[in-house]
């Protein structure tokens, strides 16, 4: 479409001119003008995760459910029973205080902890950019409606001006039969008034 038609697009739905106007609602603005639909933002369907996102996903994904929770509640349960139990003999592997296992649990708060900020950060950047694409497809909807109401507004006004001088063009008729039925009338008592001769 042409860039004045585009102008006229945006001083009508937005109030603005096309340059003053966001990138975001520019986009908004060339949709309605190619009317073509939204559709769904390539960047949403595709993945292209790199091996480490999808790692971090996983982990973050299985980390963050009530079977890591139950199980590692299982794992630290049986380490220290374990432990408590065979105290003493050659099977303990971690006498109590459990340093080995405050070890293992600040590694594996220490490697987690950020492997689920990336898988974070991620998915906020994918809701971002699914809410940016939300808010277009909303915009681009509020200004078709828009757009519809300005149309319905010029067809019913084109309609009630149609009915209108059909109207008139009725009255202007029917006026004129009466007009036409009075004149014989007014005739009538002249005569009336005369006597046989």
């Amino acid at each position: 479409m042409s860039a004045a038609h585009n102008q006229q697009l945006s001083q009508q739905l937005l109030g603005r001119g096309y340059e003053a106007l966001t990138p975001i609602q520019r986009s908004v603005i060339d949709l309605i003008a190619v009317e073509e639909p939204s559709g769904i933002n390539p960047a949403l369907i595709i993945d292209d995760r790199k091996f480490g996102e999808r790692l971090s996903d996983k982990v973050a994904a299985v980390g963050g459910s009530w079977a890591f929770i139950i199980a590692f509640g299982l794992i630290l349960a049986l380490w220290m029973g374990w432990n408590v139990l065979t105290r003493g003999g050659k099977l303990a592997f971690d006498p109590y205080p459990f340093i080995f296992l405050n070890l293992m649990l600040s590694t594996l708060a220490a490697i987690q902890a950020p492997v689920i900020m990336m898988s974070q950060n991620r998915s906020a950047k994918r809701d971002r950019e699914a809410a940016e694409h939300d808010y277009v497809v909303n915009l681009r909807a509020e200004l078709e409606i828009m757009h519809l109401h300005d149309k319905l507004d010029a067809l019913r006004q084109a309609e009630m001006a149609d009915l209108l001088l059909r109207q008139n063009e009725l009255l202007q008729e029917i006026h004129a039969a009466a007009n036409v039925k009075r004149a014989p009338r007014a005739a009538k008592p002249e005569a009336a008034g005369r006597k046989p001769g």
